[in-house]
């Protein structure tokens, strides 16, 4: 408070009081299901109304509100209201399944859901039917669309007069639970403040290029990078706000020249599928002067291609827990913002650890622990939070980086991530990194695979650009060779996958594939 990193401010207020600033800026939802072109202005109505629905039906401040929906009018709005109320918004990604939602929803202890009949192959009434018994706090559903049984229509929360004013509650108290998959296979209950939430917003909109246009965003406003790039920054550097509920490159770039807007930010993913596709033209690059890449770690690779059409890329390490640890800023050299995760973020303290929690030196790797103003308050188990906090408030990311001389930050693997072959370590980030400077190669994970001899080796899947198949075995141990590697930490398996797990923010879910691996060998014992 006395640095004036948090303020009083929560996020209904922040939200008030920026929406007044600017309510005629743009607010647009390019779906083919259910798009819209509006204001801030409009949001903002429908945003009060539901408010109001909530307060009519009991909703207090501090109560959490599950909602599953996807990057609509009606989610910006709901994720509003919520603020509006001073509850706790409890946002559940709209690709969610059973075993996801159904876990949310008790865990979350949440007694008013707000969801749609069902999008995409994704029925999220049916699989809300299936986990109804189980889950003895949820009360009741709303449903946009055509509710059954004892569900509401979403009618019944938008029917009232808009509240005219935000409730006040404690800044310092939880505002959003994000549930994300991260390593483990169970959802995490990560708990921020609207005080964490709201420095969050203010230091990332700083970072953001003033003469850039509106950007494109295509992950899901139930995740952080979502609700921050797709609402939350847009909203305080008074940009206008354009979203799509699904990211299809060839549409994507269709609209870029349509709306002069930019795309790409966020996660590699969404900027390498519009730079594979075969649409991408000189146009494009134009609207893209800056990309500022994040949410899963960064090829130099991707960087150098972005370079070579004239973006400016520049990347930034966080989590849900800790969102901006580290970060570049667009104008600072290329050799930082390509190859480095950045230096530590306003406010932002780093400290590299070795396994008994001992500083390690420059230039040696080490775990990344950080603490600051927008670091979570923990998880909704309370067992997990004592697992990852250490004295003084150091939160252990399990992240495992190295520190320059000028003190930039660069992510070369993450704890779990380490394959241990023979007793050696190989970090999975420096071989990937060869991997993807290979002719056809798209997108690349090494994870560990079971291995009777050495109880471990490298096992890597390769997602090939359109057109290119996934290099042989011997191609990349010659790779390998070339680039000087010693040959303990060279992949001894390829397989080719078309469509990698990821999880909402787009991140590649490696531990999915490394149970995959390990499943199979125990079908063959």
């Amino acid at each position: 408070m006395a640095a004036g990193y948090w303020s009083d401010d929560t996020l209904g207020t922040m939200l008030q009081g920026r929406l007044a600033e600017c309510p005629d800026l743009p607010f647009v939802v390019h779906s083919a299901v259910r798009p819209f072109s509006g204001t801030y202005a409009d949001v903002d109505d429908l945003a009060r109304r539901i408010a109001a629905g909530l307060l009519a039906h009991g909703v207090k401040p501090g109560e959490p509100v599950a909602f599953q929906l996807p990057s609509w009018l009606e989610a910006a709005a709901t994720w509003g209201a919520i603020a509006y109320v001073g509850a706790i918004a409890v946002p559940i990604v709209h690709f969610y399944g059973v075993r996801e939602v159904g876990f949310i929803l008790q865990q979350s202890r949440a007694r008013v859901f707000i969801t749609v009949e069902r999008f995409g192959h994704v029925d999220m009434l049916g699989n809300l039917e299936q986990v109804r018994p189980s889950l003895d706090a949820l009360e009741l559903v709303f449903v946009l669309g055509d509710p059954p049984g004892d569900a509401r229509p979403l009618s019944d929360l938008t029917d009232h007069s808009p509240i005219a004013e935000p409730y006040r509650v404690d800044p310092s108290e939880p505002a959003l639970v994000i549930y994300t998959s991260g390593t483990t296979a169970e959802p995490k209950g990560v708990v921020h403040s609207h005080r964490t939430m709201g420095f969050e917003t203010r230091q990332l909109a700083g970072l953001m290029s003033s003469t850039a246009p509106p950007i494109l965003v295509g992950a899901p406003l139930a995740h952080a990078i979502g609700m921050l790039s797709g609402l939350l920054i847009p909203l305080w550097n008074r940009q206008a706000v354009h979203l799509i509920d699904v990211w299809d490159a060839g549409r994507v770039l269709a609209i870029m020249l349509e709306d002069q807007i930019s795309a790409g930010m966020g996660s590699t993913i969404f900027l390498t599928s519009l730079l594979d596709h075969p649409d991408y033209t000189a146009e494009h690059a134009a609207l893209m002067p800056v990309s500022g890449l994040g949410g899963s770690p960064v090829p130099a690779a991707v960087g150098e291609r972005a370079a070579a059409l004239g973006i400016a890329s520049y990347r930034s390490y966080g989590s849900s827990e800790h969102p901006s640890i580290t970060g570049c800023r667009f104008d600072e050299p290329a050799e930082k913002r390509i190859y480095t995760d950045g230096r530590p973020m306003e406010g932002n303290e780093i400290r590299l650890v070795d396994d008994d929690e001992r500083d390690v030196a420059t230039g040696e790797p080490g775990e990344v622990w950080s603490r600051g103003p927008e670091c979570f308050l923990g998880y909704t188990n309370p067992e997990l939070t004592q697992k990852v906090f250490r004295d003084d408030d150091w939160y252990a990311t399990g992240d495992v980086g190295v520190l320059d001389p000028d003190g930039y930050l660069t992510i070369v693997d993450r704890k779990s991530d380490i394959i241990i072959r023979g007793g050696s370590n190989v970090s999975a980030a420096e071989v990937e990194e060869v991997l993807l400077h290979m002719p056809g190669v798209a997108e690349v994970a090494l994870v560990a695979a079971p291995n009777e001899r050495l109880g471990e080796h490298g096992c890597a899947f390769v997602r090939s650009l359109p057109g290119a198949t996934a290099p042989t075995l011997l191609e990349v141990k010659d790779a390998m060779e070339h680039a000087g590697l010693a040959r303990q930490k060279w992949p001894e398996e390829v397989r080719a996958i078309d469509e990698f797990p990821r999880s909402a923010a787009g991140k590649i879910q490696k531990f999915v594939l490394r149970q995959q691996l390990r499943d199979e060998v125990s079908s063959t014992q």
